[in-house]
């Protein structure tokens, strides 16, 4: 009988161990755990905490010195919204001396739904602020006369791989031990080699420690020290933390993919200079409703550039064919857009670059479009924009010099100016600039890169540069010239015919509000100034 209460015993214990295990296993399993990234995103913000109030003592660390500010500089903690207050009351002033103008954006918007617009605004830009800056965008100063010797720029790594930490070293009068340590969020640290005489803890980990009595065997140590990603991002920064006994510095790892090369295959080599226009450009442009000036577009292309390619978006209400060699013609829904139908013609080429023109241009035998093509493949540019001639003669080619100031709550200030910023060498009718006519050529993956936003409809041209700040190198050309079809006949009462009656009804509907409300909520600009 006891054998038996023994045996039943022994098999409850070991049932109640099992039972014990499974729960174990099961909790194990299904607590919910937070990604390691978070903790990784912590430790970061900590790390960054730390390294602005440090940077803060930097900059503060004798208050009781007195100081005064410039008057040019006294207000320039926010930008201000103003313009020139002069105006020259004489004819042809404007175009004489263009006056400065500005516009406080809020005023597209009505007083009762601002505050909750500045609300929704607020929340998108700090979304962006936080998705479009990394640790890369922190300020991180090194302290003068450190025996820490660091790179201070120019160290990546892809995702999940490793890399040298190159330039590590330690400067210190003789003592007894020489020790430093690294620290990082987001890899670990190991090394290649060992050298004698060196203490080495924390391989593999975040945290490491190199310790010698040699300082010659500490260097050379450091010779050898990698970092290995272990927290994926495709784009963002580890900071890491280099100390020895009293002394501390930081500098970034930047994680990033390689940027993967866009190519296009030009065709056969051609001697320096000539170039396979119709395998390197497709020309692109957007219609509605004129078909007639779009018929004599595509003749005038073709009476110089009988094999390029013409790429048409069209969004009128009852399309017509356009046919012949060459050509694509894509449908759109009705009124869609004319940034709509720039992002489907641009979506439709093949080549290295693309030329935009309107549809109501006629190229003639200035409308050199190997001179533009000389420009993209001979300088860094992205675009290169040409002049258009009107009827009267008047030739355009609208250089503006973009720029925005911060500001503070309330958005920042974008600013526009009629100008260039300097001669393009090698090219002497050529400048380099912000923003150019809507006659212009530019490298295909860059227009796609920067798009055209499809809530401008009917009118829109600068704001395509504007979203482009950063991003497109530009220049101008004035001696690639096309020509602008007359709108005399139809802006005349009795010269318009029902196609020019019916466009102009779609053509400048809202476009003022319209551009104003993106300014103010999509660029998070509060004003805008501009001499036109």
């Amino acid at each position: 009988m006891k054998v038996i209460m023994h045996v039943w015993r022994v098999k409850v214990l070991v049932g109640f161990v099992m039972l014990l295990l499974l729960v174990a296993v099961i909790c194990l399993l299904y607590t919910p755990r937070a990604p390691t990234v978070i903790h990784s995103q912590k430790s970061l913000d900590s790390t960054i905490k730390k390294l602005l109030e440090r940077n803060e003592q930097l900059k503060n660390s004798d208050k009781r010195i007195p100081y005064h500010l410039k008057q040019t500089a006294a207000r320039r903690n926010a930008c201000v919204c103003e313009g020139d207050t002069w105006n020259l009351n004489v004819p042809f002033g404007d175009l004489l001396f263009p006056r400065v103008g500005a516009e406080e954006l809020h005023s597209a918007f009505r007083a009762a739904d601002l505050e909750e617009i500045k609300k929704r605004r607020q929340h998108e830009y700090n979304n962006f602020m936080n998705r479009s800056h990394t640790a890369a965008n922190l300020l991180i100063i090194a302290e003068a006369n450190i025996p820490l010797q660091y790179p201070t720029q120019g160290v990546d790594v892809r995702p999940k791989k490793s890399t040298l930490i190159p330039g590590l070293g330690l400067k210190l009068k003789s003592q007894t031990v020489y020790s430093v340590n690294l620290s990082a969020s987001m890899g670990t640290f190991d090394v290649t080699a060992l050298v004698d005489e060196v203490n080495i803890s924390g391989e593999g980990k975040m945290h490491m420690t190199l310790s010698s009595p040699l300082l010659s065997a500490l260097n050379r140590q450091l010779q050898f020290i990698t970092y290995t990603n272990t927290i994926f991002h495709p784009n963002t920064a580890d900071i890491v933390q280099f100390r020895t006994d009293g002394y501390q510095a930081a500098f970034t790892i930047k994680i990033r993919h390689a940027i993967t090369p866009k190519l296009y295959d030009p065709g056969p080599t051609r001697p320096k200079g000539e170039y396979n226009i119709g395998g390197l450009v497709t020309i692109a442009t957007k219609t509605f409703l004129r078909y007639d000036k779009l018929q004599d577009l595509i003749d005038s292309i073709r009476q110089f550039y009988p094999t390029v390619t013409i790429v048409i978006a069209d969004d009128s209400e009852h399309p017509k064919s356009v046919t012949g060699p060459y050509i694509e013609h894509y449908i759109m829904p009705f009124k869609k857009g004319w940034f709509a139908g720039r992002n489907l013609a641009v979506s439709q080429v093949t080549t290295k670059y693309v030329l935009w023109v309107d549809d109501d241009f006629i190229f003639t035998s200035n409308t050199k479009l190997e001179k533009m093509v000389d420009v993209l493949e001979s300088t860094n540019l992205d675009l290169v924009g040409g002049a258009v001639r009107e009827v009267t003669g008047y030739t355009a080619t609208y250089r503006h010099i973009i720029s925005t100031e911060q500001g503070g709550e309330d958005g920042d200030c974008l600013h526009m100016r009629r100008g260039f910023y300097h001669a393009l060498e090698g090219f002497p009718n050529c400048v380099v600039t912000d923003a150019v006519i809507n006659f212009f050529m530019a490298r295909t993956d860059k227009v796609r890169q920067v798009g055209f936003d499809p809530l401008l409809a009917r009118v829109a041209h600068i704001e395509f540069f504007i979203d482009g700040l950063g991003v497109l190198h530009v220049g101008s050309c004035d001696d690639v010239i096309i020509n602008h079809a007359s709108k005399i006949k139809g802006m005349l009462p009795w010269g318009q015919s029902e196609t020019d009656e019916a466009y102009a009804k779609f053509r400048y509907a809202n476009y003022s509000s319209n551009q104003n409300v993106l300014f103010y909520f999509k660029n998070h600009f509060k004003c805008l100034t501009s001499n036109g």
